[in-house]
């Protein structure tokens, strides 16, 4: 079985035909499905990832403000995503959570000061974390170490496509990390490179759907079933069989969560 550890099939990109697409995933061996909230948080993001896991028993949520939202976190929204986690014990998660310095649609100090205060939320209710960080891997880093290094709690450096620095940082700070369609790209050799250098046992895969299809599915609508071609990518790469890397991923993942993922 597989775990797609990062997806967003709350989105309205699946609103036509989400059952359908679960049922996919299911077919391919997908057991369990991390949803990580996506959109404006004001306007039932939260409320909808919440309800896809009553539907569900396969799905599991992330709730948290994306840096793309930053701007929108206040204290009544802080409120709001706690009550929600004290609510629903299938909120495993507290992401994505992080920086993002190539979109810019919040101002990067409202990022940081809003990524520190969901880690400091986060460690308070001892949640893992989902990190995202795209052209932002030192200010990632010093407020990961800052906030997150004497926690004792770990999390995922999600859909990785960084450097081996980071790489390595995010192990040293007990990260797991993982690997989305992007590596099965045919310029992403630096990226299968990095993916060589991380031990099996702190690695995921991801689709981040509805964005990254992996080849030979590139252009299209991503979805969770696809999570068997990073798989399959990252399995070839490594030199191994695609069932240890199904294996071995759906174990890292329930020992993150301490989730049967059978269930």
């Amino acid at each position: 079985m597989f775990v797609d550890s990062h997806a967003h099939i709350d989105g309205p990109e699946f609103d036509k035909d989400r059952a359908e697409v679960i049922q996919r995933a299911r077919d391919a061996g997908v057991g369990t499905i991390l949803n990580v909230v996506s959109g404006d948080p004001h306007a039932g993001a939260l409320e909808r990832a919440i309800e896809l896991t009553q539907l569900h028993k396969d799905v599991y949520t992330a709730l948290g403000v994306h840096p793309h939202e930053a701007r929108l976190f206040d204290v009544g929204l802080e409120k709001r995503i706690t009550d929600l986690i004290k609510q629903n014990p299938r909120v495993i998660a507290w992401g994505e959570i992080g920086l993002d310095y190539h979109y810019d649609h919040s101002p990067r100090d409202v990022q940081r000061e809003v990524f520190r205060r969901q880690l400091q939320l986060a460690r308070e209710m001892k949640l893992p974390i989902i990190i995202h960080t795209r052209e932002a891997e030192d200010d990632t880093l010093e407020i990961l170490h800052s906030e997150w290094s004497q926690s004792g709690l770990s999390g995922i450096m999600h859909c990785f496509s960084g450097s081996k620095m980071l790489a390595a940082e995010a192990l040293n700070l007990g990260l797991l990390i993982s690997l989305s369609g992007v590596i099965t790209f045919k310029k992403a050799d630096g990226l299968r490179e990095v993916a060589q250098s991380i031990p099996l046992d702190r690695l995921l895969v991801e689709t981040d759907c509805p964005y990254l299809s992996p080849e030979p599915f590139r252009g299209r609508r991503n979805e969770p079933a696809r999570v068997v071609e990073v798989a399959r990518c990252l399995a070839n790469v490594c030199g191994v069989e695609v069932e240890e890397i199904a294996n071995t991923t759906t174990q890292n993942f329930s020992r993150l969560f301490g989730l049967k993922t059978d269930n």
